[in-house]
């Protein structure tokens, strides 16, 4: 019985995943995937809220035999609260109007302001009547026609006696951030972390049930979002347990993150717009939050990242050392650190391999994190993974508990699939890091444990190759056999020139 649902689950989520996808032909040639992708993903939410709203509706209705104010009694409970007017039927009724840009605008309008509390801002800088991103009158028409369209499709009916899971709808809303952020290239890492790396990352930090998780660059969510995974469900409840937190500086990509954590279910997630070192928003009583987890794949190099805030931050994020004016790496290491809770804190922050080496302040501020013994692990991944740049990477992992005195570094450069646009990382390869660093032993070729005095006498410097051996021996060359070779080829070419010559002179050709 388990296996046919999980069949049929297989099935819906095939036949929504390319419904949706065809979507985008709509706008295909007209935008970027980074500006169409916030039409599309907004309009999925809307379907699905419209759709539970309905049927949740149609079922009170039999139930208390239509009386209208039992159902709106009853319906006022429900996670999202819609009038008639704010509704996907409503966009469906009025989809030949001339006005169709501006009756959308008044629908998400209406959503907000009937659930403040949960969606407040969540759709502010999506404009269905934008001239510029859509197209005049016409054109803009059409294409809100065509979306509205796709989503008519009975695959796209997102009932909940008919898709069954909210796993589902999630799964095809991180389905389309994927591919966007594929096709969006470098634009596309700046909000999507890949599935294999989340789902490395969140093994590494091992959240554990009623831990506080935290993204402060959390982007669309999908990293957050992976780390609550690893966690049980609730007794009795389709909720994980665990509480998630995070912060985004880009309205439209705050946005997104809020909708994903409703499509997985999770509705209590605080997710903060703001700038994280700036501005974190993340505080108690006035000061930072702490969490159990911290984990992030935070702006490579970031310029202008607020050095200038940095000498007077209230929240000592930077007493370590003050990272280069040009390069932010450092600053949300250092503020990823602050706020993992102290003795039980794990911190794992995907950066790029200058943070390995680079020379002054930084090499400051890596010897005193050093001494501290918080680094826990270094993990080298393969190059061109990530959209957007085609850099290795290398994952941090640092723990305010950790006992050892020693550092683990794994080489994990050459396990990978190649692709054509980019890498990808396997579950043979996820298992064969997460193994070397439950064992912590040294592998060759693969795997180091490294003393602090050995990091200190390479002067702190944390470039992997010092640390694991990957020289490769050349194999010695039999010089006879190869000049024996040499001469055998040299006179079979002599023999198949002679040849040639014959044949040509035969065809009377000089």
């Amino acid at each position: 019985m388990e296996k046919e649902k999980v069949a049929v689950k297989k099935v819906y989520q095939t036949e929504i995943n390319n419904a949706i996808w065809s979507v985008c032909d709509v706008f295909r040639g007209s935008m970027d995937a980074s500006s169409y992708k916030n039409y599309i993903l907004v309009f999925l939410f809307l379907k699905y809220i419209s759709d539970v709203w309905k049927e949740t509706y149609e079922a009170y209705a039999k139930l208390y035999n239509n009386d209208v104010e039992r159902i709106m009694r009853k319906m006022g409970r429900e996670r999202f609260i819609l009038n008639s007017d704010c509704t996907f039927d409503h966009i469906v009724k009025n989809m030949n109007k001339s006005n169709l840009g501006d009756i959308i605008n008044k629908v998400f309008e209406k959503i907000e302001e009937q659930n403040k509390n949960k969606l407040e801002g969540v759709f502010r800088g999506v404009n269905f009547n934008d001239e510029n991103a859509l197209g005049e009158t016409k054109e803009r028409n059409y294409r809100l026609q065509e979306l509205i369209k796709v989503f008519q499709k009975p695959q796209l009916d997102f009932s909940p006696s008919r898709i069954g899971s909210e796993d589902i709808i999630g799964s095809a809303y991180m389905f389309l951030i994927e591919r966007f952020a594929s096709d969006a290239g470098k634009k596309g890492g700046e909000f999507y972390t890949p599935h294999e790396i989340s789902s490395l990352l969140a093994k590494l930090v091992k959240p554990k049930a009623g831990e506080r998780i935290c993204d402060p660059a959390c982007g669309s969510g999908s990293l957050l979002i992976s780390v609550a995974e690893e966690v049980p469900f609730k007794k009795e409840a389709h909720v994980r347990d665990c509480s998630l937190y995070g912060q985004e500086s880009n309205g439209g990509t705050w946005a997104l993150s809020r909708m994903n954590m409703f499509l997985h279910g999770m509705d209590s997630a605080d997710i903060e717009w703001g700038d994280t070192i700036r501005n974190p928003k993340l505080i108690e009583g006035g000061s930072l939050l702490k969490f159990d987890v911290v984990v992030a794949n935070p702006p490579f190099s970031l310029d202008k990242w607020g050095h200038e805030y940095a000498e007077n931050d209230p929240y000592g994020r930077f007493k370590r050392g003050i990272p280069p004016r040009s390069k932010g790496d450092f600053a949300f290491i250092l503020h990823m650190i602050e706020t993992a809770a102290e003795k039980t804190g794990r911190v794992g922050v995907i950066v790029p391999h200058g943070v390995l080496f680079r020379g002054g302040q930084e090499n400051v501020i890596r010897k005193k994190l050093i001494e501290e013994n918080l680094l826990d692990a270094v993990i080298g991944l393969p190059a061109n993974l990530f959209y957007g740049t085609g850099i290795p990477a290398a994952i941090l992992i640092f723990n305010k508990g950790k006992k050892n005195d020693d550092v683990l570094f794994i080489d994990a450069s050459k396990d990978y699939e190649a692709g054509k646009k980019q890498n990808k990382i396997r579950d043979e390869h996820i298992n064969k890091i997460i193994d070397a660093f439950k064992k912590r032993e040294d592998v060759p070729k693969y795997a180091h444990v490294a003393k602090l005095s050995e990091i200190s006498e390479n002067d702190f410097n944390l470039n992997i190759p010092r640390y694991v051996d990957t020289f490769e021996e050349e194999k010695i060359i039999d010089i006879a056999a190869t000049q024996k070779e040499i001469k055998r080829l040299e006179k079979e070419l002599q023999n198949v020139q002679f040849e040639m010559e014959d044949y040509l002179k035969e065809l009377g050709i000089n």
